[in-house]
């Protein structure tokens, strides 16, 4: 997810990942499988899964390779919420979807998941991640969840953030979750400016695995904006969970979880770099670039940047003095944690990768090259052969 402040180039663009501005941002807001799991069980017990699942009511027998497992619709790339712009409120609501890693159109597509456990904020599309909400420090909002759409139980626990505790969002120590057909609001206070995950705390372990995660921006009351902003989140994927939870044939154990899809923003190599489905970083010489990592995953992963050095800025909330900042290339990002980073566009223009440098997780289920890699790419070079090359392979035709 991007916001900055050029005008459009000749690409065309959509406002999932708009190119029109950082002032721009408001114009951004306003930016999943049945099981038999009712949620009857009491208040705070969050037993139930116990790393498998119920039978699917709705699921097919039939194999794979006959047809889909599920017939949801696809999810939409996640889109910014600018709080301000809607009275300091959001509705949330948790909706099963299909999710593709890599899309059709694109060279080794499809690669999809049958089903996730999307967030669906107001009347926008469900996304994986969730909504990006945007919020100034100092402000109090508030997250109606209605849990109208799925019949699992779920909650929302926000990282950083100040609540009152039965807002926490974790059933074993509040006693509180939202079963299915009820709702609850959550107020927060943006109290800790920088760049946080949110997720459901009910069964953590497999709905955070089936996509139940998003971001919420914290800006400071004197936040200075960059000329390109963008927001990358890194996530690991054993696609056996949402097979054997659309009703396929496998057998999913937490215990023995073997992640072979890796994301950024949910979407793997070649996806990553379409400027309409996935993350590319579109700069411009000279550009000062301000990237949001957060690891959604559960595994380590090593954020590294081609031919740019960048200086962490913010780290889980944190502002980082300007005399503890250095220049580096690459750093680690450990499940839940938050980087802020900053770099100036001052490489010859060209393509460079970023990616994580666990070279494994640049793969799509053992194929390389894919997976957790995207790029900074120049807009001076957008009429090139190369570039035309890798937007063809990404799906995207211009």
């Amino acid at each position: 997810m991007t916001t900055d402040s050029h005008a459009e180039s000749g690409m065309r663009r959509r406002t999932v990942l708009t190119m029109a501005g950082a002032g721009a941002l408001g114009a951004l807001a306003g930016c999943l499988s049945p099981s038999t799991d009712d949620g009857s069980m009491a208040a705070g017990d969050e037993g139930g899964d116990n790393g498998s699942t119920d039978d699917n009511e709705s699921a097919d027998d039939t194999a794979e390779s006959e047809g889909p497992l599920t017939d949801y619709p696809y999810t939409a790339p996640p889109q910014i919420v600018e709080l301000a712009d809607q009275g300091f409120e959001s509705t949330l609501r948790t909706v099963p979807a299909r999710h593709q890693l890599v899309t059709d159109e694109a060279k080794g597509g499809p690669i999809e998941l049958p089903e996730v456990w999307a967030w669906q904020a107001d009347d926008l599309e469900p996304s994986v991640p969730g909504p990006i909400y945007r919020v100034t420090e100092g402000e109090t909002f508030d997250l109606h969840f209605e849990n109208t759409e799925h019949n699992r139980s779920h909650t929302v626990h926000m990282h950083a953030l100040g609540k009152e505790w039965k807002d926490d969002g974790v059933p074993s120590t509040t006693m509180m979750q939202v079963n299915p057909d009820e709702n609850h609001t959550y107020t927060y206070e943006a109290d800790v400016p920088g760049t946080h995950l949110y997720h459901c705390h009910f069964q953590t372990h497999n709905h955070l695995d089936m996509g139940m995660y998003g971001l919420v921006r914290v800006d400071p009351v004197d936040y200075e904006a960059p000329d390109r902003e963008y927001f990358l989140t890194l996530r690991e994927w054993d696609d056996r969970l949402h097979k054997q939870e659309a009703g396929g044939d496998a057998d999913y154990d937490p215990a023995h979880r073997d992640p072979t899809l890796y994301t950024v923003n949910g979407r793997s190599a070649p996806s990553t770099f379409n400027p309409e489905l996935g993350s590319p970083l579109v700069v411009s010489e000279g550009d000062r670039v301000r990237v949001h990592v957060v690891n959604a995953g559960y595994d380590n992963h090593a954020f590294h940047t081609h031919n740019h050095r960048f200086r962490v800025v913010e780290k889980d909330g944190g502002m980082i003095p300007a005399e503890q900042q250095h220049e580096m290339d690459v750093v680690d990002v450990a499940p839940a944690e938050r980087y802020t980073l900053e770099f100036t566009a001052d490489a010859d223009p060209g393509i460079y990768p970023t990616h994580c440098h666990k070279v494994d997780h640049a793969t799509n289920d053992g194929s390389y090259p894919g997976g957790m890699v995207t790029a900074i790419v120049y807009e001076e070079v957008m009429n090139t052969e190369e570039f035309a090359a890798v937007m063809d392979d990404a799906g995207f035709e211009g």
